[in-house]
């Protein structure tokens, strides 16, 4: 026979032996993301002062808990259509490290920025981040050759690009 003490100890011995229950902000483990960021900026503000206009993008990123990767001038050209008064834009890349939930400080910071009048952000897939990045450094992106080939049969192990002469000799074969 059970008392209703025993029908209410029951359950909660049930409940004590299960894992704690956590919410999923606890148990996801936010991974750090590669972000692009394409800025157009008022190229006047910009050509006034680039030094400023540079540091206050990068402000913008690592004030939200971005990590700035890269941060260059891409070009400056006229708009194909005009953006708030501006025929020209001085177009801006900057890619950076963060969580997820940077992206909406970012975003508003990017807002509240004077000089610039447009930004789009994007995740980068990961395969693409180191290629990607080494472009945006202004390095070479050297291949590497695979198992199977041997590196003393190559005329051109040394990893330079193809001149006339590699060229030509690859045409007549």
């Amino acid at each position: 026979m059970m008392c209703g003490g025993d029908a209410v100890d029951r359950p909660r011995r049930r409940m004590n032996n299960q894992p704690k229950r956590v919410s999923k902000k606890e148990t996801t483990n936010v991974a750090t993301k590669t972000y692009e960021t394409l800025l157009i900026l008022d190229s006047n503000h910009y050509a006034r002062d680039p030094g400023g206009v540079a540091k206050q993008i990068d402000e913008v990123i690592t004030d939200a808990g971005g990590n700035i990767l890269v941060s260059r001038l891409w070009m400056e050209q006229k708009l194909a259509y005009p953006i708030d008064g501006h025929q020209k834009g001085t177009y801006w890349l900057t890619y950076f490290e963060a969580d997820g939930d940077v992206l909406p400080k970012a975003d508003r910071g990017f807002h509240l920025a004077e000089a610039v009048v447009r930004q789009l952000t994007i995740r980068l897939d990961p395969r693409l981040v180191e290629p990607i990045l080494a472009n945006a450094r202004g390095e070479r992106i050297v291949h590497s050759m695979g198992a199977d080939e041997d590196s003393s049969d190559d005329s051109n192990a040394s990893g330079d690009e193809v001149g006339e002469n590699d060229t030509e000799e690859v045409a007549s074969l």
